[in-house]
């Protein structure tokens, strides 16, 4: 008993699937069968939510829900439920009876599944001529789509428009194209025909309501998937095919593309990434929907032969007789079927029909988990021989099974296995007799592909999807007002998610690999930050002083935050600012910012160069006092008296008195002020000229209360200057402590030579070799010599009085005090022949002629050249001429006139001196006749 067949055809987006709902709803009972497990879930939900879920009833591979009272059945078409009849049975996209792999069962269902009042075939045009050839008195309604398809050429993945599909066919493939999607356009949904309909679902989600506007999906997606989708670009025009690679069929092109535009709305494809553009002829096919029609029909015998397996493989191998249908390739499941039968222990069990059909029910198990041929039929043997044994599947094997399984962590792919893997027992448990307690195992299945779906959503969300992001463009596409926070640290938030930091006033954005997110974040951060700024910039401005600081860079710090920095002016002593203030802040906040740091910095130099610029200021001072003072201002309190001699001479005695009450010290290499000495005027000094020069870097000011610093080569004598410090030889020294030391050279004769005194060591804080070559820097030669070191005499205490009382020593010495003695005379002797050494130096006054004040490398050379000549001179030798006692004379070079002054620059005339020192006589030590050495030595020393 049938009833009416109609062939529903047309292009996607025309309403089929929709029109069969409402069909089968009219029927008292109806059987839909749907391309996918989770095209049959959203069916299943839509009619659920119509009729209630008492009397509807979902049944796929992996799935079993079966109210007492069902009305309708919603099925893969695999699972559509022989020998039970209905008013009603549709069949979605009639056109996979072409499917090299599922096309038989497509067919089958063509040709032998009836509806009693009426049967309906929904899909592609190209379905026609053979339906009608192989399906007697079929009735054809052909259905135009509800909006136009046109092709918009090849894009870049980045200028990919919102809410575009972009469709993989491998899933490493679309795993790179989301993620290239994640780091220039904040995400996207991926979607695969392997994921479970509950993550499916999930993923779908989040790109229906907006979190994300790009799809990234296998060719599952034109399979009657419904989504607002407007744009379609294809990664790849060839796939794999589970035999081979080959190029998509124009028809399979088109019902991928036609996913793009949904109802009335138009929609687009193209392709993109390495994909080449399609040809016209085929671009034409897909915009107008006219493909060629499909000649063969893939089929395969549904009357099976159960006696034997021999016979079940010769009933699958038989070949259709209809010039219309064509043998399909071998199916997996017949592959299974051979390979099983081979193994000994599966053959020794098939002794009767119901042996053969149990092996081929349990042979038609997908291959889920995808891991190799022999594995998967281990499996299926291990299986049947529970099955066979009639108790079923142990239950601790399987709990142990699915155990193993129920695990949340791990990756993307470590969570797409397991959920393979528990596909499989979850096709076990829908059979009916092949497990205990049924209703259990289908539960406890579902329970763990549930958790397992969750964390692989979650895993994807996470991969794929930056949910800040995503927020951000559902409420600015809504055109919601965003709300956003400024915590005491300064982080700021938007709806919730971290979008930066507030650094004094100006807002660094979290790091971004996406424009468009950038400008989002600050669109969104400004709107709130704006009152803070406000707040911010008057908390600033009533700060005190002690608050802020400068760095030896110029910067302007507030706390740690920098809030600017000096730029050179109109006067060495008149920095400007430079304030750090975003512009998005507004005038009003960078003014109030500026003001503040302009008004700090200038009450800082006042404070810190308050002697320097009082004296500047003083109109008592006038002549060349005054233009002396102009000097010290543009020296910033200090100058090198070499290059100020001929003004500091002309200055008289009232002019230096006038100067010496602001602080100025009139020393012999340096004229400056010793209040401006301190720490805090010197790191100023040092930015203020640094600013004045253009320096690129700027040097940083030694650290304080050191009385030497090291003399770099590399560090401009300038610098030295600035800091305070005066360059000599090795080492730079306080120009302070330089001129007290000046002061007690002053009293030594510096022609007739003199050595250094204790106080001269201590204001240097140097040792004796340190402090000759500091000498030489200032223009003295210095010799080295060596000289037993005069010891303190002992001592000697008086003798007790005589005791009559005392014990009386024996006249002979003990053994143990006569060799005490031996080794004290000994000793004696000893330190007598090898007296202790000391070394001295004597400076005398020998400048060398100037070659600038930075010619520190020469200096150098000549200090070391002095330790050299003095260091030639052994010890216990003296200069030809000189006898063997006596005084002994050294004989050097000095030029006339004495110490310098400052007020001749003749060059000097250079004469000759003896410098005489007292020495005792040198003991003569007695002649071995039998040595001629001996005897010639002497006689030469005599001569």
């Amino acid at each position: 008993m049938t009833g009416r067949i109609t062939a529903v055809l047309g292009p996607t987006n025309t309403g089929k699937t929709h029109y069969a709902i409402e069909r089968m709803l009219a029927h008292r009972t109806g059987v839909i069968g749907l391309p996918l497990r989770l095209l049959a879930r959203e069916v299943y939900d839509r009619i659920v939510k119509a009729r209630g879920p008492s009397c509807v009833a979902l049944v796929t591979g992996e799935e079993r829900i079966v109210p007492e009272r069902t009305q309708y059945w919603v099925c893969t078409t695999e699972a559509m439920p022989e020998g039970l009849g209905a008013d009603f049975v549709a069949l979605d996209e009639i056109q996979l009876c072409a499917d090299p792999e599922r096309g038989h069962v497509f067919t089958d269902r063509l040709l032998n599944k009836r509806g009693w009042h009426e049967t309906l075939f929904l899909g592609s045009e190209t379905m026609r001529p053979t339906i009608a050839a192989l399906v007697p008195g079929v009735q054809f309604t052909r259905r135009e789509r509800f909006s136009e398809l046109t092709w918009s050429g090849s894009k870049k993945t980045s200028r990919m428009p919102a809410r575009s599909a972009i469709v993989g066919f491998s899933v490493d493939n679309v795993y790179a194209i989301a993620e290239l999607l994640r780091r220039q356009k904040g995400g996207a949904a991926v979607v695969m025909g392997a994921l479970s309909p509950r993550t499916r679902n999930a993923q779908v989600e989040l790109y229906q309501n907006g979190d994300v506007d790009y799809l990234v999906a296998t060719d599952a997606i034109g399979m009657g998937l419904n989504l607002d989708i407007e744009h379609v670009a294809f990664s790849a025009t060839s796939k794999f095919d589970g035999r081979r690679m080959r190029p998509l069929f124009p028809h399979e092109l088109g019902q991928i593309a036609g996913r793009a535009g949904r109802h009335t709305q138009d929609g687009t494809f193209g392709v993109t990434g390495e994909a080449r553009p399609l040809i016209p002829e085929v671009v034409e096919a897909v915009e107008n929907h006219r493909f060629a029609p499909i000649q063969r029909l893939q089929w395969r015998n549904p009357r099976l032969e159960f006696g034997t397996v021999a016979r079940l493989i010769a009933s699958l191998e038989d070949s259709p007789s209809h010039e219309l249908l064509t043998k399909g390739r071998e199916a997996d499941d017949l592959i299974a079927l051979k390979t099983l039968s081979e193994y000994p222990e599966i053959a020794d069990r098939l002794h009767h029909p119901a042996d053969v059909k149990l092996l081929w029910d349990v042979c038609r198990i997908p291959d889920f988990r995808s891991i190799s041929g022999a594995e998967h039929a281990t499996l299926l043997s291990r299986i049947f021989g529970f099955l066979q044994s009639g108790k079923g599947v142990p239950t601790e094997w399987l709990s142990g099974q699915i155990a193993r399984i129920d695990k949340v962590q791990g990756d993307i792919d470590a969570l797409s296995k397991r959920l393979a893997f528990i596909r499989t027992w979850t096709y076990v448990a829908q059979r009916k007799g092949w497990v205990d307690d049924e209703s259990h195992w289908r539960g406890e299945t579902r329970a763990v592909e549930d958790r397992l779906s969750d964390a692989l959503h979650g895993a994807l969300t996470q991969r794929f999807v930056d949910r800040r992001t995503s927020v951000l463009l559902r409420r600015l596409k809504q055109k919601e007002t965003l709300v956003a926070e400024v915590n005491d640290k300064g982080e700021v938030t938007v709806e919730g998610e971290f979008a930066g930091r507030l650094k004094g006033f100006r807002f660094q954005m979290d790091g971004t690999n996406s424009p468009d997110e950038a400008k989002m974040l600050a669109r969104a951060a400004y709107e709130a930050l704006k009152p803070e700024l406000s707040l911010r910039a008057d908390r600033f401005y009533n700060a005190p002083d002690t608050e802020m600081d400068f760095t030896e860079q110029g910067g302007l710090m507030w706390g740690e935050i920098a809030l600017g920095k000096l730029v050179k002016g109109g006067d060495p002593l008149k920095p400007v600012v430079e304030a750090f203030v975003d512009e998005e802040a507004g005038p009003e906040v960078a003014e109030k910012v500026k003001r503040r740091l302009q008004h700090f910095i200038d009450r800082k130099i006042a404070a810190l160069f308050e002697p320097l610029l009082a004296m500047s200021r003083d109109e008592a001072l006038t002549g060349l006092a005054r233009g002396f003072a102009f000097r010290l201002v543009e020296g910033m309190g200090i100058l090198p008296r070499e290059g100020v001699a001929n003004e500091v001479k002309e200055l008289d005695q009232e002019a230096r008195g006038s100067l010496r009450k602001h602080g100025v010290r009139f020393g012999q290499y340096t004229i400056f002020q010793q209040q401006l000495l301190k720490p805090a005027p010197t790191r100023l000094r040092l930015v203020l000229h640094s600013l004045w020069a253009g320096l690129q870097e700027f040097p940083e000011s030694p650290p304080p209360g050191l009385v030497t610093i090291p003399n770099i080569t590399e560090v401009p004598a300038i610098a030295y200057t600035l800091s305070g410090y005066r360059q000599s030889g090795a080492r730079a020294i306080r120009i302070d402590m330089l001129e007290r030391l000046a002061d007690l050279l002053r009293g030594q004769d510096s022609r007739g030579g003199f050595e250094a005194v204790p106080d001269m060591l201590s204001i240097t804080g140097m040792t004796l070799e340190q402090f000759a070559d500091l000498m030489g820097g200032l223009g003295y030669k210095g010799e080295r010599g060596e000289r037993v070191k005069v010891k303190a005499e002992a001592v000697v205490a008086p003798k007790p009085a005589d005791d009559s009382n005392a014990n009386p020593i024996p006249e002979e010495a003990s053994p143990v005090a006569e060799d005490e003695a031996a080794k004290a005379a000994a000793a004696a002797e000893a330190a007598e022949a090898a007296p202790e050494m000391e070394v001295f130096y004597t400076f005398t006054w020998a400048p060398r002629p100037r070659g600038g004040q930075g010619d520190r490398g020469n200096r150098r050379e000549g200090s070391r050249e002095s330790n050299r000549e003095g260091g030639e001179r052994k010890q216990g030798g003296a200069p030809r001429g000189d006898k063997a006692g006596g005084n002994r004379g050294e004989k050097g070079d000095r030029k006339g006139g004495g110490k310098p002054r400052g007020k001749d620059n003749r060059k000097p005339k250079t004469e000759n001196t003896y410098h005489f020192e007292a020495r005792p006589p040198k003991k003569e030590k007695p002649i071995d006749p039998d040595n001629p050495f001996a005897v010639l030595m002497a006689l030469k020393d005599k001569k």
